[in-house]
């Protein structure tokens, strides 16, 4: 018996993993959902010591976190742990989460996967050329960018930016 060929295999090596957006800014796009067939999207985030996501959900996809390097302190539901090296944590759909680096002078950095395989890079896209055109937007031209993303900010909770803010 032979082996199935299939035609969705794929590989992309280091180098062809663009990231989000053509002048080098962004999430590095391991896998987009057009790469896995919409099956998952796999970025790798660069968190600066004060980079940091406020409390937010998604109604449409699951996401979760592979902390690679440094620590990060994640926001799940009510609760904060600190995440390090090898530490992973899974946020279903309406799930209440958030982000920030726990170190005051380090950078971190983790893997983000995004199941289904959802266009999340657009967001990213969107994000980033918002904060291009205008370096100080308001929250409500942020969370529009959101709202299109299938992101809902929550604002009005407490600690919304925080630890960190």
């Amino acid at each position: 018996m032979t082996a199935p060929t299939d035609p969705s295999l794929s590989f992309r090596s280091r180098t062809e993993q663009p990231r989000a957006t053509s002048d080098g800014l962004g999430p590095l796009l391991v896998a987009t959902g057009d790469v896995t067939g919409g099956e998952f999207g796999l970025f790798e985030v660069d968190i600066t010591p004060d980079g940091r996501a406020g409390a937010h959900y998604h109604t449409g996809f699951t996401e979760s976190f592979y902390v690679l390097e440094g620590s990060v302190a994640l926001t799940l539901g009510d609760e904060v742990v600190i995440a390090g090296s090898g530490d992973f944590a899974f946020v279903p759909r309406h799930g209440v989460h958030g982000f920030a680096n726990a170190s005051e002078d380090e950078p971190a950095r983790m893997l983000i996967l995004f199941t289904p395989g959802v266009a999340r890079e657009e967001y990213f896209r969107e994000l980033i050329e918002l904060h291009v055109n205008d370096p100080d937007p308001t929250p409500e031209q942020i969370d529009a960018v959101a709202a299109r993303h299938d992101q809902v900010n929550l604002r009005d909770r407490d600690g919304f930016l925080a630890p960190g803010s």
